[in-house]
Formats: C-alpha cells, structure tokens, sequence
C-alpha cells in the first residue's frame, strides 16, 4: 500500500456574515457536483496517484445563511503497489464528510472545520483533519491539521494551501494552488512510512478552465508541479483534464 497523503481541496462556504443575519431572512441552499478526472492526483503525488485511471468524483454540500455548512465527497480509486516482484491493482473508494462555520464580515469569509476521511477497500486511512481558513476576493489560505495516525500520515502533520483564482477574457478561469507540508516525525512504527524531513514543498497547480457552451459543465486542464513527500521522494510533473458539472438541489 501507497504511503500518501490524502485530502479533497475544501474551501468554506459562502454565507452571510453574522454581522447581517440579524436583519436578513434565514435561508439554506443544498447543491450538489459531478464530475471525471482524466486521473485523480492528491496533494501533488503523481508518482503514485490515487488513480492512474479516469476517476469519477462528486459530491453534495449543504450551506445556511449563519455560516454553517457540511457536505460529502467522495471519489473512485485505482491503486497500482508492489509486492515483491509483481505489480497488484487494488480498487477502492474514498468517502469524504465534512462540516464547519464559515461566516463572512465584508469581503473576508472565516472557516473553522473538521474533515472525517472513509475509505472502502483502504485500510489504516480513516483518519480525521481540523481545518482552519481564511478567503478574501478570490485569494485564500488554509491549514489541516492531522488528528491521528494512519498510512497516510502522523498525528501533527499540517497541509498547508494557498492561491488564488481570477477571470480571463472569453470566459476563462486561471487558478494557482500551492501546497506545502510540515511533519510530525513520530512515526507510528506498525503503519510504516519513515518521516525523513520536518517541512517540504509538495506541489503547484495551475488551472486553467473554461464553460462548455450552455450545459452549465465546465472544462478543465491543471498542470501539476510536484515536489516532494515526506519520505524524500521526488514527484514528477503531470496534467490532469477534467469535466464538472455544479447544480443545485434547492
């Protein structure tokens, strides 16, 4: 089994701020999104990607005017590892749920929340993560803190996210995303996967995407820059296509 570092890139959502619910109706919206990804590369791993395959990944999000929101995503899985001699294809399924406050005062949205990671065919991965965020005007930052240890990290491990995303002419969209680790080095010895450094620069990705027509999908290719894991491996440099499709449920 691959030692990585799993996470679905999760921004809070937009609400009212508590400064104007007071004066405003109280109000929440469920949506929902779908979408293929031509692979399926997590936190910058490309060398040894959750899925080498097309993956199928989407999700449902529940927002309320105060602030609070909580979802679920989830993902299909394609691992390739080693053992021994032979190359062993496992599939699997990731299970993402998740929930928090994020109130907006201005421009600025806050999030404070907890991730919870389920994995179908994965052992020692059903880990949990506290997050804390911040966004203003299209530009955001975020910490995810690592409450317990598993495969894929140690307890006290932190991602560390930063970008941001503007409009081009013809309706184009380019984002920068940016991610950087530090490490807790008290491996769990039964799980395996050696801490061999206290921080690193895991990877960079730039997207650009664009609308298809009028079907409401949007279409998108991300290249990836990769740096290392935790573990002193080099990641390779990749691309990923993908089409997504947002819609609300009410």
């Amino acid at each position: 089994m691959k030692k990585i570092s799993l996470s679905r890139h999760i921004m809070g959502m937009t609400a009212l701020g508590v400064l104007s619910v007071a004066a405003q109706p109280v109000q929440a919206a469920v949506s929902g999104n779908i979408g293929v990804f031509s692979k399926y590369v997590l936190r910058g791993v490309t060398n040894d990607a959750e899925s080498d395959d097309p993956a199928l990944q989407g999700g449902f999000d529940y927002s309320h005017d105060s602030g609070f929101y909580a979802g679920y995503w989830g993902s299909s899985l394609d691992y390739n590892y080693e053992t021994g001699s032979d190359t062993t294809a496992a599939t699997g399924f990731e299970n993402d749920f998740y929930f928090g406050y994020a109130p907006t005062v201005g421009d600025v949205t806050f999030d404070i929340g907890l991730i919870q990671y389920y994995y179908v065919s994965v052992d020692d991965s059903d880990l949990t993560e506290a997050v804390l965020g911040v966004s203003y005007m299209g530009a955001y930052a975020k910490m995810q803190y690592l409450l317990n240890d598993g495969l894929w990290g140690n307890q006290g491990d932190i991602y560390w996210t930063a970008g941001y995303a503007f409009d081009l002419p013809s309706d184009f969209t380019f984002a920068i995303d940016l991610g950087y680790y530090t490490y807790d080095d008290d491996d769990n010895d039964e799980l395996g996967g050696a801490t061999l450094q206290d921080s690193g620069f895991r990877h960079a990705n730039f997207t650009l995407s664009h609308p298809i027509g009028e079907t409401g999908a949007t279409m998108g290719l991300t290249y990836i820059l990769g740096g290392e894991t935790r573990d002193e491996v080099d990641q390779g440099d990749t691309m990923v296509f993908s089409i997504t499709y947002d819609f609300d449920v009410m």
